[in-house]
């Protein structure tokens, strides 16, 4: 059988409201990553799993599945993307389909293309790797970062701060876009960033995290200058 493709999407959100189907670049949110799974033509289903109406409502007028709304449980702010996934899988056994692959792609991730999800598909053929994650390099080396105390400023690594740029190991971080899973091993081991995990990279210009309005207004004028 075909991956199946979840798209995490809660109505919950404080710091941006409606974050999952705000409008971005003048579409719906959402929609670049329902779009984007859809187009590769890789998955058995495309579906969103949410607790809201709204959200459930949209994302079918953009192709994908709404097969069952996500519990109370796993809507608060304390659910992780684990617990999502666990749910959804154990909701698919229970009407008798089943997943050996999933890609699980968050809702406000609009750099995700369908190229992107098949060339990283192909990583994940390897049978050493479990799992498959974009991530970019930090532009700066965290080795050289600070912490304040008391209102000053100490060496996280004193030796590292000593250190040239070019002498310290590229340290690298989650892009926040997608993540392909072998489920049987997932099971074993939910640890997606360090259970035999293959990374996808991609630039600092593919990419943003999006926690506030600063990060979306940053996030659109990438993809902007991305697209054309």
């Amino acid at each position: 059988m075909k991956p199946l493709a979840i798209i995490t999407a809660r109505g919950g959100s404080k710091r941006i409201p409606h974050k999952n189907i705000k409008l971005f670049c003048g579409r719906t949110i959402i929609s670049f990553s329902i779009e984007a799974a859809l187009q590769s033509n890789l998955f058995d289903e495309v579906m969103v799993s949410t607790d809201s109406l709204e959200i459930a409502n949209i994302s079918k007028e953009f192709g994908a599945r709404v097969p069952f709304m996500r519990s109370e449980e796993n809507s608060n702010d304390y659910a992780g993307t684990s617990d999502v996934i666990l749910e959804v899988l154990n909701n698919y056994k229970e009407i008798g389909k089943e997943y050996d692959e999933i890609c699980c792609i968050y809702p406000t991730a609009p750099f995700i293309d369908s190229a992107m999800l098949i060339n990283s598909y192909k990583l994940l053929k390897d049978d050493d790797i479990y799992n498959v994650v974009p991530m970019v390099k930090f532009s700066f080396p965290p080795q050289r970062g600070v912490v304040l105390k008391d209102g000053m400023s100490y060496p996280f690594d004193k030796q590292a701060i000593e250190l040239r740029s070019q002498d310290l190991d590229s340290v690298y971080h989650d892009a926040g876009m997608f993540y392909w899973i072998k489920v049987k091993e997932f099971i074993k081991n939910d640890a997606i960033l360090y259970n035999k995990t293959k990374p996808y990279i991609i630039s600092e210009l593919e990419s943003q995290d999006i926690d506030n309005e600063e990060d979306w207004i940053l996030a659109e004028l990438k993809y902007k200058k991305l697209k054309g």
